[in-house]
């Protein structure tokens, strides 16, 4: 919701995540309405603070951007722990189909509601989610009235599959086409541009090439996004090149759907011509390090795909694959993980994590010149982070610490769109515990109805 408020921020040290990595020891934030309307460092002017309507302390705190956590499944909010020790291929099978077989509104908003509240929980303030279960029409209704009650900034991908999946989850083109046109007419765009659309293909080996096409031609048109989990498995690549015989990112690149609007999930098992490909288009990278390494699936080559000046966003993949969203978890997973495979110890820096949490992600969402970064005229999503705590005393380094040191436990206050969503680690938009009792109960109900153990 738009309000002509005006919130203050001060005392903290503001990490901006600017083009130059700007980080105020002491510092400031100055919101208007749904805007930054200034940041600075050492105490805000006294006219400032007389007129800002709302002043929180940020003393002892890190005032950071809002995360994007880039990729997710708000469904699996259902089904975290069920994955545990199965290859991707072998989980989707035994507990993804079944349950995305029976899921009902009402059950994707409870899980939806659930899977916000745990993005707001870890600073994520904008979440992107591959939502790709249809067999109720309206379960991506669910989720987007999910997306309007918490406040939170949702990107909705529409997932679809035409060929060689599940036959129940798969659609004609013409069902997608229509019901992706009924989305984006209903949704794109509302609740002060918080709610988005896009498409979503799942995977390469379940969608045609005709339909690929049609639905990015339409993307272009409507100037939104396409997303698609890529290279995920080695197992995934294989298949690629048995059935057309061509790697994942090069049977893209001759569809003609590479480019800045198209964000490719994983990206594990990529070769030397398919990141230049990547690099060519300017195509995103979303990286899920924490998924990946739960499901055994291999390490992307961030460190390569930086030097070559690729755009990396972050993500927790859903919490059936993780098992849950915590996009600070995944900032130190994500420079562990490169230090692991690439036996470098600087192979990623904490700046540079940040950046791809930050910035990376405002590219993915498809805003980078309106999230990531806490500069005048941006949109006022910020997350304070609470420095005063034995995991991270003493703070020598503010950037590091976020990275390395805490986790979704320190993340104190939550803002976005100017609207103050989590203060003092209590949310704010919705009753949290109600909400938790209910999704228990709807879950076990829908676990029995799927005759899944």
């Amino acid at each position: 919701m738009h309000t002509d408020q005006s919130l203050l921020i001060e005392n903290g040290t503001i990490v901006t995540v600017d083009d130059r990595d700007t980080v105020h020891s002491t510092g400031y934030v100055l919101v208007q309405g749904d805007s930054i309307a200034a940041v600075g460092a050492g105490a805000p002017p006294a006219a400032m603070k007389q007129q800002a309507q709302t002043v929180l302390d940020g003393t002892n705190m890190a005032v950071m951007p809002g995360m994007v956590n880039s990729h997710t499944h708000l469904f699996q909010s259902f089904i975290r722990g069920r994955g545990d020790d199965k290859t991707l291929l072998e989980w989707i099978k035994a507990y993804i189909w079944p349950i995305a077989e029976n899921m009902t509104q009402e059950e994707t908003y409870l899980a939806g509601l659930v899977g916000l509240m745990e993005n707001i929980r870890c600073g994520g303030t904008a979440v992107l989610d591959h939502q790709y279960i249809h067999a109720d029409p309206t379960c991506d209704d669910g989720f987007y009235r999910a997306g309007r009650e918490t406040g939170v900034r949702l990107m909705l991908a529409r997932g679809w599959a035409d060929m060689a999946y599940r036959e129940s989850l798969m659609e004609s083109p013409e069902q997608i086409i229509a019901e992706s046109t009924r989305l984006f007419e209903t949704y794109h765009g509302s609740e002060n541009g918080r709610l988005l659309f896009e498409f979503g293909p799942v995977i390469p080996w379940g969608c045609t090439d005709e339909t690929m096409r049609k639905t990015y031609e339409l993307a272009q048109k409507w100037g939104v996004g396409t997303h698609i989990h890529v290279a995920e498995t080695r197992e995934e690549v294989e298949i690629s090149i048995k059935n057309r015989g061509k790697r994942h990112i090069e049977w893209l690149a001759d569809l003609g759907i590479l480019g800045p609007d198209v964000q490719l999930v994983h990206s594990v098992w990529l070769d030397d011509h398919e990141l230049d490909l990547v690099q060519q288009h300017d195509a995103v990278i979303v990286h899920c390090p924490v998924s990946n390494m739960y499901l055994a699936s291999g390490a992307a080559r961030i460190p390569e795909m930086h030097k070559m000046g690729i755009t990396i966003a972050l993500a927790s993949d859903g919490p059936g694959s993780n098992n849950n969203q915590d996009m600070m978890e995944v900032l130190k997973t994500t420079a562990l993980l490169a230090k692991l495979s690439t036996l470098n110890a600087q192979a990623v820096l904490p700046e540079q994590v940040l950046r791809m949490a930050c910035r990376g992600g405002s590219k993915a969402f498809g805003q980078p010149d309106k999230l990531g970064s806490l500069e005048v005229g941006k949109k006022a999503d910020i997350v304070m982070v609470d420095l005063d705590t034995p995991f991270a005393m003493p703070v020598h380094n503010a950037v590091s610490a976020l990275v390395y040191n805490l986790s979704y436990g320190s993340v104190d206050t939550v803002v976005v769109d100017g609207k103050i969503l989590m203060k003092g680690k209590e949310i704010l938009v919705v009753d949290e515990k109600e909400v938790l009792k209910e999704a228990r109960i709807v879950c076990k109900k829908l676990f029995e109805r799927a005759g899944v153990r």
